[in-house]
């Protein structure tokens, strides 16, 4: 069973954790950063851009196993449950290399997933079933960017909502 961190638990690790020097790898959204998803768009899906890095070893439960199988072992579960939801998986792939950009940052897998919209993202992520295997996820990821996206309107279309506010 996985247990949530208290806030005063969780500030306390990550000041030690900055203290010591170290950066903190995140694989959990903070409470801002879901405030932030759900000022995006209402309506229309959202593709979520997963950038997936993982540990040499998996942890408990996955001993013995290297952090991609640990994961491979959520993300099979957590593809057939986000899939009869009425979500889809775009795309996944390995990183091979960085072409344009330099960062300290770098990512095994990259994964596209389009849910119906930034409310069904929550809903779905939020069941219950998906805390029963992520304990996988857990185990063998290090760390993970998790970007929400939209589609811009077409060049000649409709304007965003930016533009039609200027």
């Amino acid at each position: 069973m996985i247990r949530s961190l208290s806030a005063a638990t969780f500030i306390t690790l990550t000041v030690a954790l900055l203290a010591a020097g170290g950066a903190m790898a995140q694989i959990a959204p903070e409470p801002e950063q879901i405030e932030e998803l759900l000022e995006g768009p209402a309506e229309g899906p959202v593709v979520m851009v997963n950038l997936l890095r993982f540990k040499k070893e998996a942890d408990a439960p996955d001993e013995g196993l290297t952090g991609e199988e640990a994961y491979g072992r959520y993300g099979a579960q957590m593809v057939q449950w986000v899939t009869s939801q009425g979500a889809r998986l775009i795309w996944s792939g390995r990183v091979d290399s960085m072409v344009i950009g330099d960062t300290d940052e770098y990512f095994h897998a990259i994964a596209l997933m389009e849910y119906p919209s930034r409310a069904e993202f929550l809903r779905i992520i939020g069941d219950p079933r998906v805390a029963e295997f992520s304990v996988h996820r857990t185990a063998g990821l290090d760390m993970q960017w998790l970007i929400a996206s939209t589609t811009m309107a077409e060049p000649g279309g409709p304007q965003s909502a930016e533009e039609s506010n200027d």
